[in-house]
């Protein structure tokens, strides 16, 4: 039996893979609610996962069974897509326990649920989105479009203006069917008072992180489109770059100030695989202009996957030497 493309079985080997690597995940950051994850054990965690990621990536060089050395690229290329737009999700993390006042040593048990929570969603999200697809083609500009307008609002957002996370939808809405304690209660997500069960703001933590997550999802999926429409390639390349994401986030907490143009990159990358799907859209673009009144005869341009992986690479790379340039001027500015 297939499934997109796929053997069941093949499927059915990378979700238990998956399940198998978040509980050694979940081990190896040391016991519930009682260990606070040092910036020296989440840098090792995560090399552990882009190693655990790479050889995937070997694996579907040597066996995929078409176009091995394409769908190993493209692989990378979402991968690399994926772990960039996740950077920025780390900060918007930081800021949700900061609010909720959640202490170091518990962050790594919400992470882990979260992004338990985000590998359902994306699985869902993906499986549609190929499906849509698959069936409309014309979907793709509309994503290419979605990404161009994300692209460009990166550059003028204000990051001091930042949304009250307890006035989330999801949170009011739980609320008014649930009650809620105002007062932490170590690891616990419920607690029992006087025989009524009571969620903690560990759980509303949780309930932001994981509504949060499908507002990346929106962003993420499409760019990681843009690079592969195999949907067993776009799916894996996508979880394997969260599925690393929490020992990321103690990794790069400590140093959050010091990516001062990390965003800008970001905004470039999405700008890029937006145009990079237009120019692949072109029979539509053109299509759509001659409805508007006007010829656009614009070219079909496939940029290549290793292109596409140099320049997303690039992006990245200049953006956070410019943000380690930028902040050691400013310190040594502060110094004299």
């Amino acid at each position: 039996m297939d499934l997109m493309g796929m053997p069941l079985w093949a499927w059915i080997v990378f979700y238990v893979l998956v399940f198998v690597m978040l509980i050694a995940d979940l081990k190896m950051f040391g016991k519930k609610g009682q260990h606070e994850v040092s910036v020296g054990e989440a840098l090792k965690m995560t090399a552990v996962w882009i190693g655990v990621s790479l050889v995937f990536c070997a694996g579907i060089y040597l066996y995929y069974p078409v176009d091995s050395h394409g769908k190993a690229m493209e692989f990378l290329a979402g991968y690399l897509i994926e772990k960039s737009l996740s950077m920025d999700n780390l900060f918007v993390f930081l800021m949700l326990f900061s609010f909720f006042g959640v202490e170091r040593k518990y962050q790594h048990e919400v992470l882990f649920w979260g992004i338990f929570g985000a590998l359902v969603l994306r699985s869902v999200f993906i499986f549609a989105g190929a499906a849509m697809v698959e069936r409309f083609e014309w979907v793709l500009g509309l994503f290419g479009l979605f990404l161009l307008y994300t692209g460009f609002k990166m550059f003028s957002h204000d990051d001091s203006q930042q949304a009250d996370p307890s006035q989330n939808i999801i949170v009011k809405l739980f609320k008014r069917f649930f009650p809620v304690t105002d007062q932490m209660h170590g690891d616990k997500f419920f607690i029992l008072d006087n025989g009524r069960r009571l969620a903690t703001p560990l759980f509303i933590t949780l309930l932001v992180i994981e509504t949060t997550d499908v507002a990346f999802a929106v962003d993420s999926i499409p760019a990681v489109f843009s690079v592969s429409r195999d949907p067993f390639i776009v799916l894996t390349s996508n979880i394997f770059a969260i599925l690393g994401l929490r020992a990321l986030y103690f990794a790069l907490a400590a140093i959050a100030k010091f990516f001062t143009y990390l965003k800008y990159g970001l905004g470039i990358i999405l700008i890029f695989v937006g145009i990079k799907m237009l120019l692949a859209m072109n029979e539509y673009v053109n299509g759509l202009a001659q409805l508007a009144g006007f010829e656009l005869n614009m070219p079909h341009i496939e940029v290549p996957t290793p292109v596409s992986l140099a320049i997303i690479f690039g992006i990245l790379l200049l953006s956070i030497l410019l943000s380690v340039a930028a902040n050691k001027a400013k310190q040594q500015k502060a110094a004299k």
